[in-house]
């Protein structure tokens, strides 16, 4: 079957001498990998690779076989030519390693409009913003609604969360209860959208912190979850 879709470049990965494989969350069927057979053998080939730099957006035509791990790419163009995201360290270092976090939660996922829409809308935001410091810890927050994780509300107004169960409490009830700045942090995320990062006012210790909390609470959530192996570069980068 040949189809035409808008996609999201995940991980790319060279096999062989010449060849590359890609894979991309797509708006229309999920998760999919391409084998680019001789892309790096070739001057035009090598310049075709530019187009999977990490989350870039693209739109791909490719023949579809089922029961196939890795699919064939026909052509591939850019659907948004970003300004920021791959040319500056902070930027290009948050993309790396959500590129991580996304290749390994979606790694199944079949396809879903909404958050293909909403990883759209979160890179073009990160893209353009002049204060990225804090993105990928509210990108991490809103991801848990597309993931069937999302913690429950309803009681958001007590002093601990529990990140093992997902709820607010009353008093601490195990080592996975938080309280303080993580909850703090925790709470204006759950409120906010990308244009609201300023609310988020924390030092590097304090980035530091939520984030271990963040990851930690994706892997009580995912079994299949692991820490990306960018973390150790980007912590070293924020720090």
């Amino acid at each position: 079957m040949f189809y035409s879709s808008s996609a999201i470049v995940l991980s790319k990965l060279k096999y062989r001498d010449n060849d590359l494989i890609v894979s991309c969350y797509t708006k229309d069927f999920g998760v999919v990998s391409f084998l680019l057979r001789g892309v790096l053998k070739s001057r035009k080939g090598k310049a075709r690779v530019a187009y999977f730099q990490l989350l870039s957006q693209i739109q791909i035509d490719a023949d579809f076989k089922q029961n196939r791990s890795l699919q064939t790419l026909k052509d591939v163009k850019i659907n948004v030519l970003y300004s920021t995201l791959h040319t500056q360290v902070v930027k290009s270092t948050i993309v790396m390693f959500l590129a991580d976090v996304l290749a390994i939660v979606l790694k199944e996922e079949e396809a879903d409009t909404e958050l293909f829409e909403f990883l759209e809308t979160a890179l073009l935001f990160l893209d353009e913003t002049s204060d990225p410091a804090n993105f990928h810890l509210v990108f991490l927050v809103q991801l848990t609604r597309f993931l069937g994780i999302s913690p429950d509300t309803s009681s958001s107004d007590y002093n601990y969360f529990n990140l093992s169960t997902g709820q607010f409490e009353k008093q601490s009830t195990s080592i996975y209860s938080i309280t303080g700045d993580n909850l703090k942090y925790f709470k204006i995320s759950l409120g906010i959208l990308f244009d609201d990062l300023q609310a988020m006012k924390m030092n590097s210790k304090q980035r530091q912190s939520f984030l271990d909390t963040l990851l930690l609470y994706y892997e009580l959530h995912l079994g299949h979850f692991r820490k990306p192996k960018s973390l150790a570069i980007f912590t070293q980068v924020f720090n």
